[in-house]
């Protein structure tokens, strides 16, 4: 599907597809964010509904919205992702609502890039961070124009550069480096497994500018304000009552702008301009 290959983005997640449910989905911080974001998600698409998924991962998101009534091409750079993601679809008795495809989201906006996708598209969803795998984001947002129909809806959940949680925590554990990381741009990342990506921290604030020629802002929030940041999964298995401390608040400043700027990931809603 892709106008590239991609590999250099497909190895490191297919590295990480086998442990990414056990690292994060299915970990208690991981349902609770994933809970958090669903929110936001089922908002802006409902029955009927046709949604693009860019970076589905192993699916859980697009079993969600299909079990809501919403169809859903979920596609993925990464091969083994996919596979995943077919194995949770079957199993969920989704594929009547769900097709698994590879797409390299990087390389949205290239010539014949939407071949095959049979739009238009109701909307897009772009979960947990696979905008900040990708280096031209102006390319991305005037692409999207290709396959999203007029006032359709565009969900972006990305990470921003400033995370209290993230930079407290790595600093009190002796990690200045990952305290800061999100201050590089296009910085190596882990994804698990040892294998790493460039990755990009835009806010949201420079997204929306750069998204203004074809789409308006609806609603700005974020996710993992007051709960732990999503890469500290593992760390938090075993203090549930941070969780339980931190929840009322995230509900309190998720839905706010102050929310966004300091969130694990901003979530910014768009809607496709008539003209």
């Amino acid at each position: 599907m892709s106008a590239t290959p991609g590999a250099a983005l497909s190895a490191p997640f297919d590295a990480a597809a086998d442990i990414y449910d056990a690292t994060f989905t299915d970990t208690h911080l991981g349902r609770r964010l994933r809970a958090a974001a669903w929110t936001w998600i089922d908002r802006a698409f409902g029955p009927g509904d046709r949604v693009l998924e860019l970076g589905c991962g192993t699916g859980v998101d697009a079993v969600h919205l299909a079990q809501r009534g919403v169809a859903v091409v979920a596609t993925d750079v990464s091969e083994r992702m996919l596979d995943a993601a077919r194995r949770r679809v079957t199993v969920r008795d989704a594929n009547d609502l769900v097709s698994v495809q590879r797409l390299d989201a990087a390389g949205i906006g290239r010539t014949g890039w939407s071949d095959g996708l049979d739009g238009p598209f109701d909307g897009v969803l772009s979960d947990f961070g696979g905008l900040n795998c990708v280096p031209d984001r102006v390319r991305l947002l005037r692409g999207l124009t290709d396959v999203v129909r007029p006032a359709g809806c565009v969900v972006l959940v990305a990470m921003g550069p400033l995370c209290p949680w993230e930079i407290v925590w790595h600093a009190l554990h002796g990690e200045p480096d990952a305290a800061v990381r999100r201050w590089r741009a296009g910085a190596r990342a882990g994804v698990g497994d040892g294998a790493s990506i460039r990755v990009w921290y835009p806010a949201p604030g420079r997204v929306a500018r750069e998204a203004a020629p074809w789409f308006t802002v609806e609603r700005l929030g974020g996710i993992g304000v007051a709960l732990p940041p999503s890469g500290l999964s593992p760390a938090m298995e075993r203090r549930g009552w941070v969780m339980r401390t931190a929840a009322p608040f995230e509900r309190a400043l998720g839905e706010t702008r102050l929310g966004a700027a300091l969130a694990d990931h901003w979530v910014l809603v768009l809607r496709r301009r008539d003209g």
